[in-house]
């Protein structure tokens, strides 16, 4: 569990369903681009405008196209403890080799309580399968996150919580690595923003959207081969590219998604509203930084 997960954008065709062809298209340019693994069903792949079948069929169809090249990570955000348990066994059972749990849909609870909730998650998933799991610790964009305490009070509590995806600052990465000993593996999100400082920190990898995951899988293996040189002049490359998507969830969905399919050929963009709609001129940057970057790999 290291290295650059590209998380999936979620593609629609013109009657309003999930484009299989681009989401399988996608998946293959992500491994052609030197990803160490793919993700799916997080805040880029608009889970919650997903019915449990697209769900489904969106893990389903990544683990096709990965065929055990390389691990698969799924983002869990069920409603209930019950309900998200049951979708990480059979997300597993579909080839998932982790699962990442999303909050209960309740905001404003003692972090105690999402504690208790996330723990009973674990215990019943740990009666039934093997698999590794953590929690996406994103207060900024979902409304929940736990203090690095709390995460310790989690991991120590429950052997099958290994791993947590951040979406912090390097600064706050390393702080929660420093809390919890070092013992969860750490990812962090943000599009890949300080990716080499994170690495830094201690992070065993980055969970970006694919807009330019090729490049950073590159800046990932440049850092681990020693040559931080390296890693630094191709991130200063991506760097404006991060700045214009990460304004938001609406933003990076909005154009973020259109980088990536330019770049990896897959057409005109269709929204499932509700939607941030695109303005000429943001088409205009948008387009002028996926042109910079050139075709993605495999496209």
């Amino acid at each position: 569990m290291n290295g650059i997960y590209p998380i999936l954008y979620a593609y629609f065709t013109a009657d309003g369903r999930l484009d299989e062809a681009a989401m399988r298209k996608q998946v293959r340019c992500c491994l052609a681009g030197g990803a160490h693994g793919i993700a799916v069903l997080g805040l880029a792949t608009e889970v919650n405008k997903l019915s449990p079948q697209e769900k489904r069929d969106v893990v389903r169809w990544s683990a096709e196209e990965i065929a055990g090249r390389v691990p698969l990570a799924v983002t869990v955000a069920e409603a209930t403890a019950r309900e998200a348990a049951d979708f990480v066994v059979e997300a597993a059972d579909l080839g998932a080799a982790w699962c990442i749990l999303q909050p209960p849909p309740v905001r404003g609870l003692p972090e105690a309580e999402y504690i208790a909730w996330y723990g009973e998650v674990a215990t019943m998933v740990a009666r039934r399968s093997a698999i590794p799991i953590g929690i996406q610790n994103a207060a900024a964009y979902i409304g929940v996150g736990l203090s690095a305490n709390g995460v310790a009070t989690l991991a120590r509590n429950h052997a099958n919580v290994t791993l947590i995806k951040a979406e912090d600052s390097a600064v706050d990465v390393q702080r929660l690595i420093e809390v919890t000993g070092g013992g969860l593996t750490v990812f962090n999100g943000r599009a890949g923003m300080e990716l080499v400082d994170c690495l830094r920190a201690g992070c065993a990898g980055l969970i970006p959207a694919p807009e330019c995951a090729d490049i950073q899988a590159s800046i990932y293996n440049s850092f681990i081969a020693g040559d931080e040189a390296a890693a630094e002049r191709d991130y200063q490359r991506i760097l404006p590219l991060i700045a214009f998507a990460m304004q938001g969830v609406a933003m990076f969905l909005c154009y973020g998604k259109r980088v990536t399919g330019w770049r990896m050929g897959l057409g005109e963009v269709i929204e499932r509203t509700p939607a941030l709609a695109p303005t000429p001129f943001g088409l205009a940057c948008a387009r002028r930084f996926a042109d910079a970057l050139g075709p993605y790999p495999g496209a």
